[in-house]
């Protein structure tokens, strides 16, 4: 007799505190915005939304996320062009194309005894459900997520990026939390998942998607947040140079950039500049390493024409 399969704990916020330090606890620094929208979705069971610019931390909110709750981390990537299949599920058509070379001989035994092409084909059409059965199905990540055996969180990533049409189809597996197989009938989840979608705001989405989720919006973090966050992964570098980098990053980011520095950019520079020995950012320093947190040359010469503000900041 087989031992009682146990049903997984699901863990869930107490307290919008409790949502902060649990966050805090596996290295993700929240507002308290942030910490306030992902407690009521926690407790809601609502998918949120999380808009804002590119290097914010908002695929570094999910995974955090993903921790605390102890859930498994699952992750759709959206771009142009994304459909149903690549996002639900495929049928591993060189799985079944093997498993009917190496059963020909049963399928001529099936089709023995036949007389016309159809009805040779119905012979075999009775024995589809042999080769479209969960053992030739290939989950993707919505339906990973559905499916798994302990409970989940699904990012969707850059939903922006997907087709308008994607995005309708998305609503609908959201608010059933069960996807249709023709082959197999309707899968329903066995967790409910939480659902985390990012935009970067490339196009607006649909009133129907943003009315089905928690509205939050994070923006780069204020010196106070962000000195904390590199204080938090990079111990190792000096206070004061901590201070200096963060401030530089802030005077950074107030110029007319194509793209801003990244929270990761800013410990990638902090990083390289005490791996450098740097005690101090001066302009030769900055002028040096101003790669590390810019990426297109156009930046990079506004920063360089900005220096002394840059280094004194």
């Amino acid at each position: 007799m087989s031992p009682p399969q146990l049903t997984p704990e699901i863990r869930s916020f107490t307290s919008v505190e409790d949502a902060a330090r649990c966050l805090e606890a596996v290295g993700y620094l929240s507002s308290p915005e942030i910490a306030t929208a992902v407690f009521l979705a926690d407790r809601m069971g609502k998918p949120i939304l999380v808009e804002g610019p590119a290097g914010v931390g908002k695929t570094e909110l999910a995974k955090a996320l993903a921790q605390a709750l102890d859930r498994t981390f699952i992750r759709l990537q959206c771009y142009e062009g994304l459909d149903e299949a690549k996002a639900l599920y495929e049928w591993e058509y060189a799985k079944q194309l093997l498993y009917t070379q190496l059963l020909k001989d049963k399928i001529g035994e099936l089709t023995q005894g036949t007389s016309t092409l159809a009805e040779a084909a119905d012979r075999l059409a009775s024995g589809d459900a042999v080769f479209f059965s969960e053992r030739f199905l290939l989950p993707r990540p919505i339906l990973q997520a559905q499916l798994s055996d302990t409970p989940a969180l699904l990012l969707v990533d850059e939903i922006d990026k997907a087709d308008p049409e994607f995005e309708a189809f998305l609503l609908e597996v959201l608010s059933d939390n069960a996807v249709t197989v023709p082959e197999l009938g309707t899968i329903r989840a066995k967790h409910i998942p939480r659902v985390i979608l990012t935009s970067n705001n490339a196009r607006e989405l649909s009133d129907a998607l943003k009315r089905r989720c928690l509205h939050l919006h994070i923006d780069f973090p204020d010196r106070e947040r962000e000195l904390r966050i590199v204080r938090a992964r990079l111990p190792d570098v000096p206070q004061v140079l901590a201070e200096q980098v963060v401030e530089a990053v802030a005077a950074i980011r107030a110029l007319d950039l194509k793209k801003a520095p990244s929270i990761s950019e800013t410990l990638d520079w902090a990083q390289s500049l005490t791996l450098l020995n740097a005690e101090a950012l001066s302009a030769d320093v900055v002028a040096a390493t101003l790669n590390l947190v810019l990426k297109y040359e156009g930046d990079i010469e506004k920063a360089r024409a900005n220096l002394p503000t840059i280094a004194q900041a």
